[in-house]
C-alpha cells in the first residue's frame, strides 16, 4: 500500500488506522495544570506522534507548532497567575518534584520532537528564555516502543508529560495517559505481527482482524511469544 493510501485509511484525529482508532478510549481528564504541546514542524505528520494523544486527553491544553522555515515561531503565553515550566533537563533544571505542591496552577511547556528540536526550544520560542526548566523524577521506561530512543533516558512525549502529570496532579492521571500510550503502541505492533492478540491493551476492535491495515497484500510476520 503507498504512503498516500495508507494515509486515507488512518484516523484523522488519532492518526491510527481506521480500524484500530484509539479515539474512543481517550479520556477527558481535567487538571489544575495547562499543559502546552510544542511540536515540531517535523512531528506533527509522524503517525507515531504521541503528544496528540497527550492534549486529546487533556482538555486544559493548547498545541504550538514550531520550526516553519519562513514563518516566526510561535509566542509562549500562560494565564495570569499561573507558574510557567519548561520540561527539559537542562543543566540549570530543578525536579518538577519541587512544583509538586504549588499554590499558583502550572502551566507546562513540552517539546514535541527529536532531541536536538527539542533542546532548542527555549532559544528559539519567544518568552521561554527566562522560564524555570524542570527535569522528571526517575522511573521504569513502557517497556513496548515504536521507536528507538536516541538516549537512554528517553521517553516518549506522551511518557513524559504522564511522568510529569503524575507529580502534579497524581498517580491516577498518570496511569490514565500510560494506557492511551500502551494501547496505541500495541495495537500498532499488532498489526506488524510482534505481538499476540491478547496482549493488546485494550483489545483489538470488532473487525480488525478480518481487515490488515497494512495491506492485503502485506505479508504477515509470525507472533513472537509472549515474554
Amino acid at each position: 500500500m503507498s504512503r498516500r493510501a495508507n494515509g486515507e485509511h488512518r484516523c484523522d484525529k488519532c492518526r491510527m488506522h481506521q480500524t484500530l482508532c484509539v479515539c474512543t478510549m481517550l479520556p477527558k481528564i481535567e487538571t489544575r495544570t495547562r499543559l502546552v504541546l510544542v511540536i515540531h514542524r517535523l512531528e506533527v505528520r509522524k503517525t507515531t506522534n504521541t503528544g496528540r494523544l497527550g492534549t486529546m486527553c487533556l482538555p486544559n491544553s493548547e498545541t504550538l507548532v514550531r520550526g516553519h522555515e519562513h514563518e516566526a515561531e510561535p509566542t509562549a503565553t500562560w494565564p495570569v497567575g499561573s507558574q510557567p515550566l519548561l520540561l527539559f533537563p537542562f543543566d540549570d533544571a530543578v525536579p518538577i518534584t519541587e512544583y509538586a505542591k504549588s499554590e499558583c496552577p502550572i502551566t507546562l511547556f513540552v517539546p514535541d520532537g527529536n532531541w536536538r528540536q527539542a533542546s532548542k526550544v527555549r532559544k528559539r520560542l519567544p518568552g521561554l528564555a527566562d522560564v524555570p526548566c524542570v527535569s522528571l523524577p526517575k522511573g521504569e521506561r513502557e517497556p513496548r516502543r515504536l521507536r528507538v530512543e536516541s538516549r537512554e533516558d528517553g521517553l516518549a512525549t506522551i511518557e513524559a508529560i504522564a511522568r510529569a502529570f503524575g507529580v502534579l496532579e497524581g498517580q491516577a492521571v498518570e496511569d490514565a495517559l500510560l494506557f492511551v500510550f500502551r494501547a496505541m503502541v500495541e495495537r500498532t505492533l499488532w498489526t506488524r505481527g510482534d505481538i499476540a492478540t491478547e496482549a493488546v491493551t485494550g483489545g483489538i476492535p470488532e473487525g480488525a482482524e478480518r481487515h490488515d491495515p497494512r495491506g492485503a497484500e502485506s505479508p504477515r510476520k509470525p507472533l513472537r511469544p509472549r515474554e
